[in-house]
């Protein structure tokens, strides 16, 4: 199905039969990607006394409990109550799903023990005056990244200043192929985030951030339609399935 978006007065022609998920499938088990030292997903059936929820154990239908962080255990989409006392919820915050989207690569650079994207690497790579989203993925890039246990592996992160720097390029969404855009022991600072969400001089509520995406190497860079959408969780953050449609 061949569509035509326009945003900022520029059109953007796409095929709604391609869709390209750069979700991480959340499974119940210990090689499901996985951060802040926290156990594997669960999913088990329901039991009561002699009663199993699942059909191989003669129930009429399978009937599963599912225990997993949404921060922790995929992909999932954040809003600014992910770090302010008071309760935003990611469902009031994401009421639009449909946003033109740039994919960018970058190497993240060495800097003492830690490895930093800063705004140098974001502005060399954006091409585009006016994306609503920006998808950064890290290279190298490999399959690894769908069953990666980040716990205590000081990851790769955004500087203050590169968030700074997307945030006033207008960028309300920024997707990312990391566990956080923050340090991963950073002392709560969290300054990536703050300086995305402009918290709390103007903080921006209706801006969030998504995390654990993969972006496969045959998804090239370049301006895309994302589709981004959340289960409807009353919490900060809910696990989501962004999808990309190339523009043509």
């Amino acid at each position: 199905m061949i569509t035509t978006i326009t945003h900022n007065h520029t059109s953007y022609t796409v095929d709604l039969s391609k869709p390209l998920d750069i979700s991480i499938l959340l499974r119940a088990s210990k090689n499901n990607v996985n951060a802040w030292y926290i156990g594997a997903p669960n999913i088990e059936p329901v039991t009561d006394g002699k009663w199993i929820g699942k059909v191989s154990k003669g129930a009429s239908t399978n009937f599963n409990n599912i225990y997993f962080n949404p921060h922790g255990h995929g992909t999932h989409t954040e809003c600014v109550g992910h770090i302010t006392p008071e309760f935003y919820s990611i469902n009031d915050a994401l009421t639009q799903f449909f946003f033109i989207a740039e994919v960018i690569s970058v190497v993240p650079q060495k800097q003492g023990e830690d490895t930093i994207i800063t705004k140098q690497h974001i502005a060399s790579a954006i091409t585009s005056a006016s994306p609503e989203a920006l998808v950064i993925r890290t290279l190298p890039n490999t399959k690894e990244k769908n069953n990666t246990q980040y716990s205590h592996t000081n990851w790769a992160y955004l500087t203050e200043e590169a968030a700074i720097y997307i945030r006033t390029l207008g960028i309300k969404h920024l997707l990312i192929d990391l566990p956080s855009v923050d340090k991963e022991k950073d002392e709560g600072k969290l300054v990536a985030h703050k300086a995305f969400w402009n918290y709390p001089q103007a903080t921006r509520h209706q801006a969030t951030i998504t995390e654990m995406i993969y972006v496969k190497n045959t998804i090239t860079d370049g301006m895309y339609l994302l589709n981004l959408q959340i289960a409807s969780f009353e919490n900060d953050a809910s696990p989501s399935k962004p999808i990309l449609y190339k523009t043509l």
